[in-house]
């Protein structure tokens, strides 16, 4: 035999891990026989003669498989299936019963035992059962092994940073990922809430289970609470079946409600049931459905004020803002710049099948130079257009848009009174209508997006083009 880094012997012929069993049967004979045939069979054996004390096996070792008798004095081997699924829910269990009495190997089954056996059994039955059933603790260990690892990649992938008050962040993450609390995350438009929400769901206990997100803002009213909650067939025109909403969707995992600020006050009121209850009722239902979720939701709105100025119920507010994740614009990170401009060039340059291998100083101090209103969304499509317009190895000045190379110039609003007067009205619109094209240049083209770097709403945002005559023939989302 020889030992594995895990302190585990292998046997030298088969080199496999000696697995550790757990026999538990009242009959001493039993426990004997099962030792002496398992030991010869290569595993590592202990035995027990109740349950209490094979839960004291289970507390103090690593035990890979039980097989327990289902027929013992004061606890039964369903006892023991209940108590190991706390204390060691990673061992699998196989149970023995007598001829005639396997309605309670099925129910321990049903709670989670791998199989049963009837006695008077065939060792070499007991040997295939025991071998599938290792298989399938060595297949899920792996499972779980490449999905922690799988993970590990997309938050690498997916969130960088090296300045301080991104390390903060992660920290924070890695903190409140540990909770069942919900939360906020807040920033500018491009900052990554997505990305925040997504590693969140995915260092927490859930995230084996579903994450859902929904823009809250992207979907009409009349048809949002449908989305959400669900409904019945026939709950209105269209409802021609039965339709699970997302919170029913996300049970066991995360629902991430993007833009929350969007949200109307009467399915504010419904979302606060929600979080009160855990409930939901699908549209046109009168049954409660049971929901286990956690809630994270985002906006690029100052909330506090939306509260303040009656636009967003207060009591909805701190439900949802247990733990608030504040997320720093890109302008305010200027030394992460390089390290996700790279990062987007290796992705696009697997993407698109080109050689890209980085920037020159003169691109980067551009980019270091730029205020960045988009975000590190509007980073990543700026290396992706260079990329994709590379004809060498190297992303120059040239590659980038205008928008960086030659930002637009503001005019001044320093006053020039002379003594001839000035028009107020012509230079007021003339700045007016420099703001307008300059925030349509950064949004690239996509009005809603404009109207929230200037501040004002989509529908002012509009009237101040047509005012302007400026042409209004861009997207509105």
């Amino acid at each position: 035999m020889t030992e594995t880094p895990a302190g585990q012997r292998q046997d030298r012929a088969t080199e496999k891990p000696r697995a550790r069993i757990l026999v538990v049967d009242d009959e001493q004979s039993m426990r004997e026989f099962l030792e002496i045939f398992l030991r010869r069979e290569g595993y590592a054996v202990a035995t027990a003669a109740d349950v209490d004390t094979a839960v004291a096996h289970l507390e103090a070792d690593e035990i890979d498989l039980v097989i327990t008798d289902m027929q013992m004095p004061e606890k039964t081997g369903l006892d023991l299936i209940l108590a190991a699924r706390d204390v060691s829910p990673e061992t699998i269990a196989i149970v023995v019963t007598a001829f005639g009495t396997t309605d309670s190997a099925i129910a321990a089954m049903k709670e989670g035992a791998y199989d049963y056996l009837t006695k008077p059994f065939k060792v070499d039955e007991l040997s295939i059962v025991i071998e599938k059933a290792l298989e399938k603790k060595l297949l899920s260990n792996e499972n779980q092994r490449l999905r922690q690892e799988l993970r590990s990649q997309s938050r690498d992938r997916n969130i960088l940073g090296s300045s301080r008050v991104m390390q903060e962040v992660f920290d924070l993450i890695a903190q409140v990922a540990e909770t069942k609390t919900n939360v906020l995350v807040s920033g500018e438009s491009g900052t990554g809430k997505e990305l925040v929400a997504r590693a969140i769901h995915e260092q927490s206990d859930r995230a084996n289970e579903p994450f859902v997100a929904i823009n809250c803002g992207a979907i009409p009213e009349n048809l949002l609470e449908s989305e959400l909650f669900g409904h019945v067939k026939g709950a209105f025109t269209g409802a021609v079946q039965n339709k699970q909403g997302l919170f029913e969707a996300a049970t066991g995992g995360t629902l991430f409600l993007d833009e929350i600020g969007e949200l109307s006050q009467p399915l504010q009121v419904k979302l606060l049931r929600a979080l009160q209850e855990k409930s939901i009722r699908r549209v046109g239902d009168t049954v409660d459905r049971k929901i286990d979720v956690r809630i994270v939701s985002a906006t690029n709105r100052r909330l506090e004020e939306e509260v303040a100025e009656g636009r967003f119920r207060e009591d909805v507010y701190y439900r949802l803002n247990v733990i608030q994740l504040q997320l720093p614009p890109l302008r305010e990170r200027e030394e992460d710049i390089p390290l996700l401009a790279q990062h987007f060039i290796r992705r696009y340059s697997d993407e698109l099948g080109k050689d890209v291998e980085g920037m020159n100083a003169e691109a980067y101090d551009l980019l270091a130079a730029y205020g960045f209103p988009g975000n590190v969304r509007e980073l990543e499509n700026l290396i992706e257009r260079a990329v994709a317009l590379a004809r060498g190895p190297v992303i120059g000045p040239e590659l980038l848009p205008p928008t960086v190379t030659r930002p637009a110039a503001v005019p001044s609003v320093s006053p020039r009174v002379t003594s001839e007067g000035v028009d107020l009205e012509t230079l007021v619109a003339d700045y007016e209508r420099s703001l307008l094209e300059e925030a349509l240049v950064q949004s690239k083209g996509v009005k809603k997006q404009a109207a929230r770097l200037l501040g004002i709403s989509f529908r002012s945002f509009r009237y101040r083009l047509e005012k302007l005559g400026i042409e209004d023939s861009r997207r509105d989302d």
